[in-house]
């Protein structure tokens, strides 16, 4: 076996050792899982207006990004009008100590 060979396989376990980890217990989806792991109810939301100019809820940790449409109590979308579409208001970028790059 090559010196190249047994550098790939001893590199690709350990790469698969350290994946375990971070998808343990990833079925909680009112979890943020990375670096600042917390609720996202701890999180900011704002409001994405989508193309046909209804809203979508979003938040924005710096690493990950969570978007989920605004629906009513009967199931049909929000279409509140309270910006422009495709434009985000309100600060989606609030409750995380990670600065986004963007």
């Amino acid at each position: 076996m090559g010196i190249f060979k047994a550098i790939g396989i001893v590199t690709a376990g350990l790469v698969l050792m350290s994946c375990e980890g971070l998808t343990s217990n990833r079925s909680d989806k009112t979890r943020d899982h990375g670096l600042d792991s917390k609720p996202l109810s701890e999180l900011q939301a704002g409001i994405w207006i989508d193309p046909t100019g209804c809203d979508h809820w979003i938040i924005d940790d710096g690493i990950e990004g969570y978007l989920s449409q605004r629906l009513n109590r009967d199931g049909t979308p929000v279409c509140s009008g309270s910006a422009l579409s495709n434009y985000a208001i309100g600060d989606f970028k609030g409750g995380s100590s990670i600065a986004d790059a963007i």
